[in-house]
């Protein structure tokens, strides 16, 4: 059988073809296409014999569509237009022209495309471009499932929870009458593995949990809820340990991760701590490293000062006495490598030597989770396909 051709858009730093490498899929890029310079050098760098399009996307004639003789695409669009800090513009943001275009697109092709996976942020499900998505594909006769899951769905201590979509043009596989609901699991699917992974979904959780995160926290600026959440995903004993994501060589350069004095002393009370025994993480930003607020969690390096002890009573204290006792918990960043790794990133991927720290963090979180399109597109690509 002849490989699977692919027709990769807004394809970053390579995500979902190293999704589509794991799958078992018999398949091959034809082109992936991007307009970040740095996401394309990076792509370039991991997988340089694939024909890359440096150009947007409505630049790009159907003439040339139409000569990729494609069977499949795979896209994450702009998210930007779809999130609370992006304004919510919607299809009126700039950002979506390219993607309206490839809905117009679509029903043109010569011939369209039997398999398509999408990829997008909390909140496309309730825009306009959603809703011109699932117009277009309904009437180029494409049944199609919807679904909301995170990283922790597959074992992996990282809250990343994305929309995506996959549609088929067959009449076989995916049934139409799921076009109304979007899952919040993975599709039932024969194959084993994906089963397996599935069942990661029914959270199975303890009535307490282990390692320094079910302490009290109510020191620090949260809830009691989330206190509370965090000790039940710290509980989870289907997901994995932050402890196996850690780069084993980072004491070379901990200096250059550990967060700074000043920033310790203004945002300590907010900041996302956890351990390496810890089951959790927060989604990680193109902001990771830059800016803390919401932007990803940090590693608490020693494991001999107490989280709690530090917190309590800290403001009572002077500027130097609270560095002091913050310092202990050699507070610090992860590492590019390490997002790599819980967004699903295999150990062959990486970055070109002149690609700064900065920006490594920026396009990690403007990508996907590898592990988890891997799984979609198992259940969307069907057995006749799989290399096995």
């Amino acid at each position: 059988m002849e490989p699977l051709r692919v027709l990769e858009l807004y394809s970053g730093i390579g995500g979902m073809h190293f999704a589509l490498k794991d799958c078992g899929v018999a398949a091959q890029v034809v082109v992936a296409v991007d307009i970040n310079t740095t996401a394309n050098q990076i792509y370039q760098h991991n997988f340089p014999c694939t024909p890359l399009w440096s150009k947007s996307i409505e630049g790009i004639p159907l003439e040339d569509f139409n000569k990729l003789s494609i069977d499949a695409i795979l896209m994450s669009p702009p998210c930007q237009p779809f999130t609370r800090l992006g304004l919510k513009r919607d299809v009126v943001d700039q950002r979506t022209k390219s993607f309206l275009y490839v809905l117009d697109l679509l029903p043109k092709l010569s011939s369209p495309p039997r398999y398509i996976l999408l990829e997008n942020v909390k909140g496309f499900e309730e825009s306009c471009a959603r809703n011109q998505l699932v117009k277009i594909l309904t009437e180029c006769g494409y049944h199609f499932k919807e679904m909301m899951v995170s990283p922790t769905s597959v074992g992996i201590p990282n809250s990343r929870l994305r929309y995506y979509l996959m549609a088929r043009r067959s009449e076989e596989g995916l049934s139409a009458d799921t076009h109304s609901k979007i899952l919040e699991t993975f599709p039932v699917h024969d194959d084993k593995d994906v089963l397996e992974q599935s069942a990661a979904l029914c959270p199975r959780h303890t009535e307490t949990g282990d390692g320094p995160e079910c302490a009290q926290f109510l020191y620090k600026l949260e809830t009691r809820a989330e206190q509370q959440r965090k000790q039940q995903q710290n509980s989870d004993q289907s997901i994995t340990q932050i402890q196996d994501f850690l780069d084993p060589d980072v004491d070379l350069n901990l200096e250059q991760y550990l967060l700074l004095p000043k920033t310790l002393l203004r945002y300590a009370p907010i900041l996302d701590i956890v351990h390496p025994t810890s089951r959790r993480s927060i989604c990680f930003t193109k902001g990771y490293g830059r800016y803390v607020e919401g932007t990803g969690s940090v590693l608490q390096s020693s494991t001999e000062a107490e989280t709690e002890s530090v917190f309590r009573g800290l403001e009572e204290h002077s500027e130097e006495e609270r560095l002091r006792r913050l310092q202990t918990l050699q507070l610090r960043y992860f590492t590019p490598r390490e997002v790599a790794n819980l967004m699903g990133f295999p150990q062959g991927f990486a970055f070109p030597d002149d690609v700064p720290v900065k920006q490594r963090y920026k396009v990690l979180g403007n990508s996907l989770n590898v592990v988890v399109v891997s799984k979609l597109l198992r259940i969307l690509l069907s057995e006749e396909h799989l290399g096995r």
